[in-house]
This record gives C-alpha cells, sequence and structure tokens, in this order.
C-alpha cells in the first residue's frame, strides 16, 4: 500500500490549469499545421494561418489561448493500492483549480446555480470524474472545456435498427448544424454504446484521445476517417468562412449497450482542444 498526500493531487491541477490554458500540446498544433499546408481556399487558409499565430503568440506570452479558459473537467484514475491521505479528494481538486485560476488570471465561468447564475469567482466547482484502477499510482488528467463547443453537443437515442449508418449520419448532422458556432477546425469525440449516461461519457474522454493515436479497432478507425471526410465536405471551414477544414479528428469510444438500445453521443471541441495529464 502506498501513501499519497491529496496535496501532490492539488499542486498537479493547480499546475495543469495554467499549463492547458496557456500551450497547445504538439498533436493539435501537428494538425493545425497540416491543414494550412493543404488547405486550398484563400481564406480559409489566412483563418489557419492566424490561429497559429495566435497560438504562438499564446506560448510566448503566457496568455490564454481563448478567452473561454473553460470549465475545469478532471478525469482522475486513482489505483486500489494508493492510500489517500491529507483530506478530500474532491476538495484537493477544487483547490487547484482554485489556485490555478486565481494565480494564472484565467477567467472564472463557473456559476454554482444553473437557474440563478451567481458566478463562484473562482472557477470551482469542477466536474470530476473518478475511476479506481489497479496499481499503485494516481493519474490526474485535466481538460478546461469552453461552452461554445460544448454547447453544440448531442446525443441521440438511436434505435438498434438504425446500425453504423444512422450513427454515422448523426454525427455528421450535429456538426453540420454547429456551423460555425463552435469556432471550428473542430474536434469530433464521438460515444457508441452503453447507457443514455455511459455514452456522453465517452464522448468527451474521446476528445481526450491523442489525435495521432489510431483506434485499436480497424473498423472503427475507418469510420473514424469516414466520419472526418464527410464533416470537412461540409464546407463550413475555419471559423464558418467556407473551404475544407471543418475539423481536425473525429474519435470514437464504444461500451457494451442493451439489445434494444444503440445510444450515440456527440461531444465537440473547438480546435483550441486543450488537456494534459499527471501521473502521481
Amino acid at each position: 500500500m502506498r501513501t499519497l498526500d491529496v496535496k501532490e493531487i492539488t499542486a498537479a491541477v493547480e499546475k495543469m490549469a495554467k499549463q492547458t490554458n496557456h500551450f497547445l500540446s504538439n498533436d493539435v498544433k501537428r494538425a493545425i499545421s497540416g491543414r494550412t499546408e493543404k488547405e486550398p481556399w484563400p481564406v480559409a487558409k489566412g483563418v489557419l494561418e492566424k490561429i497559429e499565430e495566435n497560438i504562438t503568440i499564446a506560448e510566448e506570452g503566457v496568455l490564454p489561448l481563448c478567452q473561454d479558459t473553460g470549465m475545469a473537467c478532471v478525469f482522475l484514475e486513482i489505483g486500489q493500492d494508493v492510500h489517500l491521505t491529507g483530506g478530500s479528494v474532491t476538495d484537493a481538486v477544487n483547490e487547484g483549480v482554485r489556485r490555478g485560476y486565481g494565480e494564472g488570471f484565467l477567467r472564472k465561468s463557473v456559476v454554482r446555480d444553473p437557474l440563478r447564475r451567481v458566478n463562484t469567482k473562482d472557477n470551482t466547482p469542477a466536474h470530476i470524474h473518478y475511476e479506481i484502477v489497479s496499481g499503485d499510482k494516481v493519474k490526474v488528467v485535466f481538460a478546461p472545456k469552453g461552452f461554445g463547443s460544448e454547447n453544440m453537443s448531442q446525443i441521440k437515442m438511436l434505435p438498434p435498427s438504425a446500425g453504423a449508418e444512422g450513427v454515422k449520419d448523426f454525427v455528421v448532422k450535429v456538426c453540420e448544424e454547429a456551423g460555425a458556432n463552435p469556432c471550428p477546425p473542430i474536434v469530433v469525440g464521438v460515444g457508441i454504446g452503453g447507457t443514455f449516461d455511459k455514452v456522453a461519457l465517452m464522448a468527451k474522454e474521446a476528445l481526450l484521445i491523442p489525435f495521432d493515436e489510431e483506434n485499436s479497432d480497424p473498423y472503427y478507425a475507418e469510420m473514424e476517417e469516414e466520419l472526418l471526410t464527410r464533416i470537412n465536405a461540409l464546407g463550413i471551414g475555419p471559423q464558418g468562412f467556407g473551404g475544407e477544414t471543418t475539423a481536425l479528428s473525429v474519435k470514437i469510444k464504444t461500451a457494451p449497450t442493451h439489445i434494444a438500445g444503440l445510444p450515440v453521443a456527440v461531444n465537440i471541441n473547438c480546435h483550441v482542444s486543450r488537456h494534459a495529464e499527471m501521473v502521481l
């Protein structure tokens, strides 16, 4: 049994809150750069070049990549052989968010109640997902989620008879309806299977998969490529100005489901696809 003080979780969350809002991961930057080189429409190419310029300015000036510094989504994988000490894990995560957003001068976007809309003024509470895994480590994944893209996400409980084509048509339809609202080029996370709540979580987890990591199932790897091609063929383009670059990546996660159902969820992210992880 390994002992870990929750203060280490606080420190990790604080660090990643600042890091993810200022620096974009290399796989995302490579994808944007690759699309800039290939984009034939001059207006779209110019927008992509401005996006790259924005990334450089943010990194060099340690400035936020986007004015929407997101709601803190935290994924914890806790080894069953870890004994956590020093207080509440939830409190530790929220303290990390509080410090990171405060000391990093990041916008506080969380309201305490969805209808009365009073800002908590420190971007807490975080949205936390817990999973118990084997081992004696704790993996912390931090993903600030902006709501311009979150608001464009959808879920659908399809009948099994809809099949693969029904799933693909729904994913493309969601992206088409989103249009320019989520600040394309977008990243598309797709969940298929499970239950109503599980499929939404899988769609969000799919957004955490590195762009250059191929789906281990060739069937879904092929589906991801087909969906990316179809979404880019919509012609929405960067920031909605047209072109061949509406999406940068499509990632799919699946789970077993009931014989009577085919749940599908689409969680959209903008091109500022922010996330980082630390193993403690």
